[in-house]
């Protein structure tokens, strides 16, 4: 798959994943543009972040990224035509204190694509607000959830351990002001 200007996140994740499993390399899909995937669009991210499972090069991994047109700029892949830029954060894949944590694979397109679930990339948004206040993360998640099925216990659980319970409830209140937006569409005339 080549990609191009006008190439879609949907479309370079699909290339960038191809490329890295044709290479075997394991990489699950965290960060922003795990959350696009989950909102549907609702949030758009630039960058790509992969967490790396197993031994990597650099080497390696310039090698893949260079089959669908990346090179190495510093901490950063980056596409001479793409808008989007793919980065390795440091592992593990964690949430919070949370290190148990377990990738699904979604279809994206034709290439199979490893990231953590909709109830996860809510919790990997939310970390963002709780610790760091970040509302446009809060934002995020809530639009998630309103576009996925995820696990609202689950998310309340690891919550209560974060010591955040008060921010969840915050949380719960936006996804549920979500849910009703989109069940009671304004009318325009």
């Amino acid at each position: 798959m080549t990609v191009t200007s006008t190439s879609t996140l949907r479309q370079v994740v699909e290339a960038v994943s191809r490329t890295l499993n044709a290479h075997g390399i394991r990489a699950v899909l965290t960060g922003g543009a795990c959350a696009s995937l989950h909102s549907r669009g609702d949030y758009l991210s630039r960058d790509l972040d992969y967490i790396i499972q197993g031994r990597v090069t650099r080497a390696e991994l310039d090698a893949a990224l260079a089959a669908v047109g990346f090179a190495r700029d510093g901490a950063s892949y980056t596409h001479p035509r793409s808008l989007f830029f793919v980065e390795f954060p440091a592992g593990p894949l964690a949430i919070g204190d949370d290190d148990l944590v377990e990738p699904v694979v979604v279809q994206v397109g034709h290439a199979p694509v490893l990231c953590l679930s909709a109830t996860d990339s809510c919790r990997d948004r939310l970390a963002a607000f709780y610790h760091w206040n970040d509302r446009q993360s809060l934002d995020v998640a809530a639009r998630i959830a309103r576009h996925q099925r995820v696990n609202m216990r689950a998310i309340r659980a690891w919550s209560v351990r974060e010591g955040k319970e008060t921010k969840y409830v915050e949380f719960a209140e936006a996804v549920s002001r979500m849910r009703k937006v989109r069940r009671h569409p304004r009318h325009q005339p």
